[in-house]
């Protein structure tokens, strides 16, 4: 590592997985709003305790939020999100370039896109695995309607949510929807890590760009898009079948056969506008964060080995 710039040295695991969680922390700060949007939208028409309250649209979304809960209510279960994206992205993004590399024959110059789709479908099975009880609560604050002062909440705060799903619904309450989290995940995780994978890539290798922030930029932009587009109609069926009460849906299929039935195909798209602006923002965002954190994270690894 003599002589080379902490932007030359190749990062190491750890380096990859402090940088995309706190990247992704950082990320979720300042789009959570949209991300609530986003479930109370795709939860419309469902939860009887929203049937007097009428969503239309992100920004009405939100402003409704605000005038009917309060200012704090869009950034509802953001403490259960700060941890899901410690832990998370950790996983998923941190351990995204380790995971290709594994199953990247010896030998080989580049990994071949059909590795980058097992790598990217595995590290987010791996990172569901491990955060799904964060999410849970997460998207429980998120749909839970509070109306005027008088009402209160079912749960007090996130370690109390925690417990209640504990002891309510059993450990197994807090795994909830986790297969169709991993489906929708795993396809959001290889739509996201891959398209920008490859996007950066192919800027880098035709001199279009350089590796700074115009080239990040475009890459987590068509990162997001991608996810939205082929992750929207999973997602619709994860909140709804991780924020139903006991016994309403049987399985996430039965809840995705509800959901066309009762409101037709369209559904699987309900809230896409918040979605594509989460996502899309919230790429842009994490992927320009954590190139800068790597290198900053490496450039105080060299100091801290450089024996002057």
């Amino acid at each position: 590592m003599v002589g080379l710039k902490p932007s030359e040295v190749p990062p190491t695991t750890a380096v990859k997985c402090l940088g995309a969680g706190t990247a992704a922390c950082f990320a979720d700060l300042l789009t959570f709003p949209l991300d609530t949007a986003k479930v109370r939208l795709q939860i419309q028409g469902e939860n009887p305790a929203a049937q007097s309250v009428q969503y239309r649209g992100v920004l009405g979304t939100i402003l409704t939020m605000v005038r009917t809960e309060g200012p704090r209510s869009p950034y509802n279960g953001l403490v259960a999100g700060l941890h899901r994206q410690m832990s998370f992205a950790s996983i998923r993004i941190g351990l995204y370039d380790s995971v290709k590399q594994f199953y990247t024959p010896k030998g080989a110059d580049n990994s071949n896109i059909a590795i980058r789709i097992l790598a990217g479908c595995t590290t987010g099975a791996m990172a569901v695995t491990c955060a799904q009880p964060t999410d849970v609560v997460k998207v429980r604050f998120q749909a839970s309607v509070r109306l005027g002062p008088g009402s209160h909440r079912k749960y007090s705060g996130t370690m109390d949510a925690y417990r209640t799903i504990a002891r309510e619904e059993g450990f197994r309450g807090l795994w909830k929807g986790t297969w169709p989290n991993i489906t929708r995940n795993a396809i959001v995780n290889c739509a996201e890590m891959v398209t920008y994978d490859i996007i950066k890539e192919k800027l880098l290798d035709s001199h279009l760009l350089t590796d700074n922030f115009p080239c990040h930029f475009v890459s987590a932009f068509g990162a997001g898009f991608c996810a939205t587009v082929v992750a929207s109609p999973v997602d619709v069926v994860k909140t709804r079948y991780m924020n139903s009460p006991p016994g309403q849906y049987r399985s996430p299929l039965d809840c995705m056969l509800k959901l066309v039935v009762h409101e037709g195909p369209t559904a699987f798209y309900k809230g896409f506008t918040p979605s594509f602006l989460r996502l899309g923002s919230w790429n842009v965002m994490m992927f320009v964060t954590y190139e800068q954190l790597k290198r900053a994270l490496m450039k105080v690894q060299m100091l801290r080995e450089s024996p002057f």
